[in-house]
């Protein structure tokens, strides 16, 4: 008797690469390894999408649409190259209007997409609606997703098998055209019980024509477990990756379930042992100089309790140890579940999950609940669209307060629609007013990217951020290399040498470890720091960040609360505030300075 086929969907080059390393490796270094791996047999690859487009713009200098063709050009017409998008969000932080969600799927679909993968993190069915018409429209395979994970304690009407058995029926009443469907679990903590339960539920409801894929990461330690459980109820495609990107906070591995399935009725996609041995060797020698971070090869009993995405917890923490309070993210995890609790349990997959985390930090470094971050707010004010369960009456009045908005029960997409900001003229008329050509993907690209990102980009000023280094968590080896080190809340690439050599310190950079020459960008203003002249009034930093935006200057009167200057933190604009009315006497620090917690920023008289 045949074995039962499984399709393996090659996560390593997406997925792997968020999780591992925050998705910041160059796509001339790892092309290598994609030819490799199709030579191993395998035909399904995810190459897009996610975090890893902004990552593109952001860290790497490198044009994300180009990158996606250069894959298509390795793999071949054939293979299936596979996205994932955010619903509604497509690959941005809020929702998209109309007309960017057709342009994010006539690009994807121009650049080599065969699927995309179409998730909402709130289970919203709404979100999902329009993507998938448009996903259908440019001739893409549309896999339909159900987002999961074990809610904390506490919650009784998500996240069980009747509340995902809801959503399939709510998708077929809605009469929305799929092709596959799959049930995607960022954090890693759907018990195995109940990834079985699930995935019997979906294929006796859905019947045996439907391919059925589960989707989980090792971050909580049973993802091996959870995918035994999905084949054993009917799933016909797993996700894995190869080492060093697998396990830990990324996919179980290749090799690991091939052990797995010995003596079983599976067959995962006909791959052999030796041909993917070889795969694994050319993407170790290609990802050699890359930094690994520790926790991202880790499994993390806090998870269960704290549910953060394996693509998540590496971006967060590598992000706390650039800003100085790693300390904290014991704290921030435990804090997550509070958060998750008060928010309406919506799944902590992107971008609830980073919302999620933004709270949580806020809670942790400036008091529980004594701010609502915009985010945050804006998910129980019901502008990302209908949470799961109901947020917390008492949150929700603290955040309609804070930010100065009513809740809303109209749709996520219909409000972006509306909005000026998130139309295709309006970020036209931004790259022409810059002198920048407005082709579908430079408008695609700066209405995605936030803070201006992507026009920096395009102007030619977004720095290289490459984590490279020999410190692979193997304790050996040599200590020369490139470092970052902090100094009275300066930041300063240091290169070491071996024996008598000589130890260099370039000029300050912004927080990041790197191997590679740092374009800093431009600065958007300056503020001078003036000799002495201080005021009696002192502003302190209350966490560690980067200045974003400086808006006063020395002599400028303000009123109390009005804002003086902008932090970036955990990617979250924190505004710093006159604490009463008077005149700003001295700006204590300049545009892009790693500022520590408790620094002195301003005084005033």
């Amino acid at each position: 008797m045949a074995k039962k086929y499984i399709d393996v969907m090659d996560t390593t080059f997406r997925d792997g690469f968020q999780s591992v390393f925050g998705g910041r490796v160059l796509v001339d270094d790892y092309l290598p390894a994609v030819e490799a791996a199709k030579s191993a047999g395998i035909t399904h690859f995810e190459f897009a999408g996610g975090a890893n487009f902004q990552t593109s713009f952001y860290y790497l200098q490198e044009n994300a649409f180009d990158t996606m063709s250069k894959f298509r050009e390795v793999v071949g017409q054939s293979a299936n190259l596979q996205a994932v998008s955010r619903g509604v969000n497509t690959l941005a932080f809020e929702p998209n209007s109309k007309e960017f969600i057709e342009l994010f799927a006539k690009l994807f679909k121009k650049h080599g997409t065969s699927t995309v993968r179409n998730f909402d993190a709130l289970n919203d069915i709404n979100n999902l609606a329009y993507p998938a018409q448009m996903i259908k429209k440019y001739g893409m395979e549309h896999e339909i997703t159900i987002t999961m994970m074990d809610a904390p304690a506490g919650c009784k009407e998500a996240h069980g098998v009747m509340f995902y058995e809801n959503k399939i029926r709510e998708i077929l009443d809605a009469g929305i055209e799929f092709d596959s469907v799959c049930f995607k679990d960022s954090t890693g903590t759907s018990n195995p019980s109940k990834v079985y339960q699930t995935i019997s539920m979906a294929r006796k409801l859905l019947g045996d024509s439907v391919h059925l894929r589960f989707h989980t990461h090792e971050t909580a330690g049973v993802a091996v477990a959870s995918y035994i459980a999905a084949l054993e109820a009917g799933a016909n495609g797993i996700d894995l990756a190869v080492s060093p990107v697998s396990g830990g906070t990324s996919q179980p591995d290749i090799l690991t379930m091939l052990h797995a399935i010995k003596g079983t009725d599976y067959n995962l996609s006909d791959l052999k042992f030796d041909k993917v041995l070889k795969y694994q060797s050319v993407l170790k020698e290609c990802l050699d100089e890359y930094r690994i971070p520790l926790e991202s090869i880790q499994v993390s009993p806090l998870i269960n309790l704290s549910p953060m995405p394996g693509s998540a917890l590496v971006i967060n923490t590598e992000m706390m140890k650039e800003e100085g309070n790693y300390d904290k993210f014991d704290k921030v995890a435990a804090e997550m579940k509070n958060v998750v609790s008060k928010g309406g349990f919506a799944t902590s997959a992107t971008p609830v999950s980073q919302i999620y985390w933004q709270q949580a930090y806020s809670n942790v470094m400036f008091g529980e609940w004594e701010k609502i971050t915009p985010s945050y707010g804006k998910l129980v004010l019901g502008y990302y669209g209908k949470t799961p369960v109901s947020a917390d009456v008492e949150i929700v009045k603290l955040a309609s307060k804070e930010l100065d908005l009513e809740p809303t029960t109209k749709s996520a997409i219909e409000l972006a629609s509306q909005d000026e900001e998130k139309s295709i003229s309006f970020w036209r008329e931004k790259l022409e007013s810059e002198g920048l050509d407005s082709s579908d993907e430079n408008i695609f690209i700066a209405g995605i990217c936030e803070h201006g990102k992507g026009i920096e980009f395009l102007k030619g000023n977004s720095p290289l951020k490459v984590r490279k280094g020999k410190n692979n968590c193997s304790g050996e080896g040599n200590m020369a290399g490139n470092y970052t080190v902090v100094v009275d809340g300066k930041t300063y690439s240091v290169q070491v040498a071996e024996g008598s050599g000589d130890i260099q310190i370039v000029a300050p950079v912004a927080q990041d470890t790197t191997s590679q020459p740092i374009a800093t960008p431009q600065p958007q203003a300056t503020a001078s720091k003036p000799a002495g002249g201080k005021g009696s009034i002192e502003i302190h930093s209350q966490t560690p960040g980067n200045v974003w935006k400086i808006l006063k200057k020395a002599g400028d009167s303000v009123a109390e609360g009005e804002v003086i200057m902008i932090l970036e933190a955990m990617k979250m604009e924190i505004d710093i505030a006159a604490s009463q009315a008077g005149t700003i006497a001295t700006i204590d620090v300049d545009v892009n300075d790693a500022v520590a917690d408790g620094q002195l920023l301003a005084t005033m008289e």
